[in-house]
């Protein structure tokens, strides 16, 4: 009986060191992943059941050795709630919150437990890393791994995520976010961006309280038409162009997205974002790949002017295709006809196009459809043929005759979308995404392919492909998508047995996996990336086009505005400006803000008055001279046109020896002697000395200007120039030059 006892107590203090010492392991192997900028750290670390969370994030620390004692100050241990701050947080087991990941396994089990398996950090370049996380079930065969691509110097992340099993049979996935961050701070402030058609890109800044706000788009094309996958978080107080800590992130998907800000019952910031699971519950064969859009998001502690150029430089550097290249002023004949016209009337406009100083012409809608003309936007679309009443030569006459006259020739499609007046819609209904059973819905008289369907995708390329096959001299592509998805259905995936509810996942994937091919085959052709105004511009399809058209409104006034709030996000190189007949400002306003961008004309150049057409001319030729500041320089936004009687933009080459200044009048309710204040420049060298001169002086016109006075920059960055704007100097544009 003694020796009984004695096992036992031997027993009872093994297990008791082993208790010790094994809560001592488990603390010694919790392992701390940083993802780090040159400016900021979200630290990541397993907890004591091996769940990763997230426990920082902030400036970066000095001590790497104090970044194992994190989480030990903070406390968030609500039963009731979940555990919130999980990096990657799954439904169905311990946690009660919002999750970023919802699965059914083969079983039927809706359960899913995610924990840490190893991690590697691999060099992608001089300039970036990649930080892979592997995160598995431990009862089904089920794995998540998570992505961060840093770039240190831009201080910007791209994080997405990959989900594969090796299950029996296919996982349904109910949700699977992109990103899933936590943030412990005192305040938190959102700026959405909403909209509408000819209204885009209209900016809500609040305060996050307690709750769920989302902010998501269920048109599966035209994604941005009302909703917006960009946004501003600032931290601890609204957001400053110069002052505080900021987030300027976008979602990069080209289709249905969901952004959730839920401020937690700690006052703390859940932030989870990535495909809208409405109607997309993703079914995935067993050992495939999904991967999930990226987040992208830049950081700054000195508010949003910093972290808009560091986005800036990342885009044009990294990701849009030729970002730091050059792009093709034009004249576009949409506003000028419309649908009516034929090639002699377009022809004639070339002339127009080369008296200005234009590099192209742009020939848009109604050019193609022969049973079913293109004369309106109700027939045609689908039937990629020339119109031979309009057209009886074919495009290749029209490119030779733009080249006669020294300019390049571009064409408009727009290859996703179909008419059911139309020779396509006759042949291939099976191609249409169309709900059999129900009366069919349209959007501007129209539907939109599947390209979900492989024999889709080969089509759209081919009518790419089949323009440049004929004309290879042609320059530019103009690629539209007026539709959003109504009755969403696919007769290639009912035929294939796969569920509806891939049917957004899968068109997406077919748009990028078109546009892949089209690359491939025509690497360095422009394409500008239009959806019947704003519906389209994230830095997925970015990676494809050019440039984007950010809305169909080109009222100056309102261009303003909306060119001001998309340069959070977008280099200026990549938003294409026209000038057109809209609104009432004088044609210098007009000129003076598309050139804030991407330079059209959308006129007809002989119905200038001969002092108009000069100023056009001279005006172009100071573009010309300016535009690479625009395009790759530093921007800086001085006087927001929200608060304020004036707008003022600056872009700053990179060594500081140039600058261009555009100030704007945008309140004229009352009567307005002249700017009262000057406005004070920023990213100039307080060292250097610069000659401030006024560009653009319609003809007859003199600045108010000392061109002769030479300023240090010193001063111009503490005091200022005053643009004298008033109601009869509406726009004035100043080139800023050093003086050696």
């Amino acid at each position: 009986m003694k020796e009984k006892l004695k096992l036992c107590i031997h027993i009872k203090g093994v297990f008791t060191l082993f208790f010790m010492f094994g809560a001592i392991s488990l603390w010694a192997q919790k392992v701390t992943i940083p993802i780090a900028t040159n400016s900021n750290m979200m630290l990541l670390q397993t907890d004591n059941e091996n769940r990763l969370m997230t426990v920082y994030f902030g400036k970066p620390l000095a001590n790497v050795s104090e970044y194992s004692a994190i989480s030990e100050a903070y406390n968030f241990k609500d039963d009731n709630a979940g555990i919130y701050n999980g990096a990657y947080t799954p439904a169905g087991t311990w946690n009660l919150s919002e999750p970023a990941i919802q699965v059914k396994h083969a079983d039927g089990n809706p359960s899913l437990e995610l924990k840490y398996v190893s991690h590697k950090t691999e060099k992608v370049d001089a300039n970036s890393s990649i930080t892979s996380i592997v995160l598995k079930d431990p009862v089904y065969p089920f794995e998540v791994t998570l992505f961060y691509k840093v770039w240190p110097k831009e201080n910007v992340i791209e994080q997405w995520s990959e989900i594969k099993h090796n299950e029996k049979k296919p996982v349904l996935l109910q949700k699977f976010a992109s990103a899933n961050l936590y943030f412990t701070n005192k305040d938190f402030y959102l700026t959405s961006f909403q909209g509408q058609y000819l209204r885009e890109m209209q900016p809500i800044e609040s305060k996050l309280e307690q709750g769920i706000r989302t902010v998501d788009s269920k048109l599966g094309t035209r994604a941005m038409l009302l909703q917006n996958p960009n946004f501003i978080l600032s931290f601890g107080k609204p957001a400053s162009e110069t002052e505080g800590t900021v987030m300027l992130g976008q979602l990069a998907w080209s289709s249905s997205f969901k952004l959730d800000f839920e401020i937690d019952s700690y006052k703390n910031l859940r932030l989870i974002a990535g495909v809208n699971p409405y109607a997309s519950e993703y079914l995935l064969p067993a050992n495939q790949v999904f991967k999930t859009p990226s987040l992208i998001y830049a950081l700054s502690n000195n508010g949003t002017g910093e972290a808009s150029r560091n986005l800036h430089d990342w885009a044009r550097k990294y990701r849009v295709l030729d970002g730091e290249g050059e792009r093709l002023t034009l004249l576009n004949n949409w506003e000028a006809t419309y649908f009516d016209f034929d090639e002699n009337k377009i022809a004639d406009l070339f002339k127009g196009a080369k008296d200005i100083g234009v590099d192209m012409f742009l020939l848009d809608d109604g050019w193609f459809g022969n049973k079913y003309p293109r004369n309106d936007d109700k027939a045609g679309l689908g039937d990629w043929k020339e119109n031979a009443k309009k057209l009886p030569h074919g495009l290749g006459y029209l490119v030779k005759e733009a080249k006669k006259e020294g300019i390049k020739f571009g064409i408009w499609i727009e290859p996703e979308m179909v008419n059911p007046k139309s020779e396509l819609y006759e042949k291939h209904l099976d191609w249409v995404i169309r709900q059999p059973e129900r009366p069919e819905v349209y959007y501007r008289n129209q539907l939109v392919l599947d390209l979900a369907n492989p024999e889709v995708q080969d089509f759209v390329f081919g009518v790419v492909d089949d323009l440049f096959v004929k004309n290879p001299e042609l320059a530019f592509i103009k690629w539209d998508c007026n539709a959003v998805i109504y009755n969403a259905y696919s007769a290639y995936l009912n035929k294939k047995g796969i569920p509806q509810s891939n049917l957004y996942v899968d068109y997406t994937r077919g748009l990028y996996k078109v546009l892949e091919r089209i690359r491939a085959k025509y690497p360095k052709v422009p394409m500008m990336l239009c959806s019947g105004g704003g519906g389209r511009g994230d830095y997925e399809l970015l990676k494809y086009f050019t440039e984007f058209w950010p809305s169909d409104d080109t009222e100056p006034i309102e261009r303003i505005f909306m060119q001001y709030d998309y340069s959070y996000f977008f280099p200026s190189i990549t938003t294409d400006n026209h000038v057109t007949d809209w609104g009432k400002q004088p044609l210098k306003f007009r000129v003076d803000v598309a050139s804030m961008g991407k330079l059209g004309f959308d006129i007809v150049v002989s119905h200038l008055s001969d002092t108009d057409k000069l100023f056009c001319k001279e005006a172009i030729k100071n573009y010309n001279g300016f535009k690479d500041t625009v395009w790759h320089g530093d921007m800086y936004r001085l006087v927001n046109p929200h608060e304020n009687d004036i707008s003022a933009v600056m872009y700053v080459d990179k060594d500081k020896s140039k600058a261009v200044v555009f100030n704007y009048l945008v309140n004229n309710r009352y009567m307005l002697t002249a700017t009262a204040l000057p406005v004070v420049l920023k990213g100039l060298d307080p060292n250097k000395k610069y000659a401030v001169k006024e560009l653009n002086l319609y003809p007859g016109t003199s600045s108010s200007i000392d061109s002769n006075a030479v300023f240090s920059g010193d001063f111009l960055m503490k005091v200022g120039v005053n643009p004298n704007v008033n109601l009869k100097r509406t726009s004035v544009v100043l080139e800023i030059t050093e003086v050696k």
